[in-house]
């Protein structure tokens, strides 16, 4: 098959909020855009709207929720609670150093949150993601935050969940997973796209 015709999962994470500019960890605390923000989500639009999508799906989150608002997508597109950032329990709020100064040799892909969500829990969310997309057979966009959508591009490519690590996102940014030639070899097809040119 060719690899033209292969389904493509598009991601969107949602645009800057007061926390994100700051580096706070925002899981379940449900923040607006900034202004700023709303008007990224207009560009990302822009840069999606001749793709189809037989799916759009967000996070209830309003960051998220909002962002495919203003991207252009809200009225097609299903609230998925597996799309909800990761649940940092005890961390939410804090800075990563604020958090080292707690503890010195934390790391999220390793240790989660006290209180929070166990990386187990949220790999296991991207894993009912995937199956769902992938049953779909059809090119899907999904709008939700970073790290939740770093552990769906782990496990897509079959990874374990820890290695969400090893990705990045910025605000307000697209990626695409997908295959090379048949749906045996998951890949990365683009990624952190913020349509900056560098």
């Amino acid at each position: 098959m060719n690899e033209a015709v292969l389904p493509v999962l598009s991601m969107a994470r949602h645009s800057q909020t007061a926390w994100s500019l700051t580096g706070q960890h925002t899981g379940l605390t449900d923040l607006p855009l900034t202004k700023t923000g709303e008007s990224a989500a207009g560009l990302l639009g822009r840069r999606l709207e001749r793709r189809t999508f037989k799916n759009v799906f967000t996070s209830p989150l309003q960051r998220a929720a909002r962002t495919c608002e203003l991207a252009g997508f809200g009225s097609m597109a299903e609230v998925d609670h597996d799309l909800i950032e990761w649940n940092y329990g005890e961390y939410e709020g804090l800075r990563t150093e604020e958090i080292r100064a707690r503890r010195p040799d934390w790391q999220l892909f390793r240790d989660g949150c006290p209180g929070g969500e166990t990386l187990e829990e949220i790999g296991a969310r991207a894993d009912r993601l995937i199956a769902r997309v992938r049953a779909l057979d059809a090119d899907v966009l999904i709008f939700s935050s970073g790290h939740i959508l770093r552990v769906i591009a782990a496990r897509w490519l079959g990874l374990e969940p820890a290695m969400g690590k090893l990705f990045t996102l910025s605000t307000a940014s697209l990626s695409e997973l997908g295959y090379e030639g048949n749906r045996s070899l998951p890949i990365v097809r683009l990624w952190n796209d913020t349509g900056v040119k560098q």
